[in-house]
């Protein structure tokens, strides 16, 4: 990414690619949290005033009315997303409003998938009712692991009793598509405490699992020196966590799609999968392969054909930038040909598990041996020991 770049034409750029009818993906970023969870590596602001959800509400109109007016015309939307930080930060009312915004300034589809990320320690019925008045009709629970020494370790107590509670609810407002996310690599954890906690989460039924691995960066993100170091498991333990989880998730009925999802037979993904039309983008893996996505609120990372640009990642450089009448873009990437060939690679083996070296060779007009001959003899090493087949 670059600081450097013209303003007037990236905003010319956007607005192209934004009116062309083309459906796209939106991501909304709510950065706010009540407290801190020590192992968090998310662009977040720690605050219990909940009335600061109500000033950058008042931003992201501005930002989505911005994108509408350049486009000429309301952007179909396909799929929606709340991040974060914690979108239950916000009041039942700021997402009530929220929704009517979203709505006002976008044309979003009969069939949206309408997702948003739930911690359940902050998440009342008014909470679920609210979501589900706005068309929320899958729901990401936070859940990291269900060890109580573990959760102190971590700084975040959250009973499973709180979690199944918010499971239920979801349930009973008609949001029946949920996912788990858990982290593995821990402090205090061990795989005896990990497999309990799989095992806890599969007892909620949800659809899909995302099974992350712990990295620990505290150069990068400060709040992670809080942690014990010497209390985080071996690499042998943390890799026996991940082994354990991809043999006995499918003896709880799940499948794994890749790198760190699992998902139900019957989960649009496994079809996607069998299909190779699974797709993978910031939020992780999706069905949505022909979307660009459009991200809003400080920090969020729009992906389209030819460009990434990110929105300035300080609250307060996001405020002024929108008050000046512009797009919050501070960085951008612009992608050569190379890039995209790479790109379509990556995807490939994230969400496919392997790569056709003709079919590549013969879409792509390039001898593909020859091309990434440096990229294959890397890894032999990786071959020698049974983790692919060249």
């Amino acid at each position: 990414f670059s600081e450097t770049f013209n303003q007037e034409d990236i905003e010319t750029r956007l607005a192209q690619s934004r009116s062309s009818g083309k459906p796209i993906s939106l991501y909304i970023h709510i950065p706010f949290c009540f407290s801190l969870c020590w192992y968090c590596g998310c662009t977040k602001i720690i605050t219990r005033d909940s009335n600061r959800g109500d000033v950058y509400l008042d931003y992201l109109q501005k930002e989505m009315a911005l994108i509408s007016e350049s486009s000429g015309t309301a952007p179909a939307v396909k799929q929606v997303h709340f991040g974060g930080g914690t979108p239950t930060f916000l009041t039942p009312a700021q997402l009530r409003r929220l929704g009517q915004i979203i709505y006002n300034q976008f044309d979003v589809h009969p069939d949206v998938e309408f997702s948003v990320e739930i911690d359940p320690r902050r998440c009342t019925e008014e909470h679920v009712a609210a979501l589900s008045e706005i068309g929320v009709n899958r729901a990401s629970l936070g859940v990291q692991d269900t060890n109580s020494d573990v959760q102190q370790a971590i700084h975040r107590i959250q009973p499973f009793e709180q979690t199944k509670h918010v499971a239920r609810l979801l349930g009973d407002y008609g949001i029946f598509d949920i996912n788990c996310d858990l982290i593995y690599g821990l402090p205090r954890q061990t795989t005896d405490t990990f497999r309990q906690t799989i095992a806890d989460v599969s007892s909620l039924n949800p659809d899909r699992l995302a099974v992350y691995s712990y990295a620990h960066m505290p150069g990068i993100m400060p709040a992670q020196k809080l942690l014990n170091e010497a209390e985080f498991p071996s690499p042998e333990e943390k890799l026996s966590m991940l082994t354990m989880a991809v043999n006995l998730l499918p003896e709880h009925g799940y499948r794994y799609i890749g790198m760190d999802h699992f998902a139900r037979e019957d989960d649009e993904l496994c079809k996607a999968l069998d299909e190779g039309t699974l797709h993978r983008n910031f939020q992780g893996y999706s069905t949505n392969a022909e979307l660009d996505m459009v991200a809003l609120g400080m920090s969020g990372i729009s992906m389209g054909e030819s460009l990434y640009v990110q929105n300035a990642k300080n609250i307060g450089n996001y405020y002024d930038i929108l008050d000046s009448g512009r797009l919050p873009v501070q960085k951008v990437l612009e992608l050569n040909d190379e890039d995209k060939v790479r790109r379509d690679i990556i995807m490939r083996i994230m969400c496919r598990g392997e790569i056709d070296y003709d079919d590549l060779a013969k879409k792509m007009g390039i001898d593909f041996r020859s091309e990434f001959s440096r990229e294959l003899n890397s890894i032999d090493s990786l071959e020698a020991d049974g983790l692919l087949i060249k």
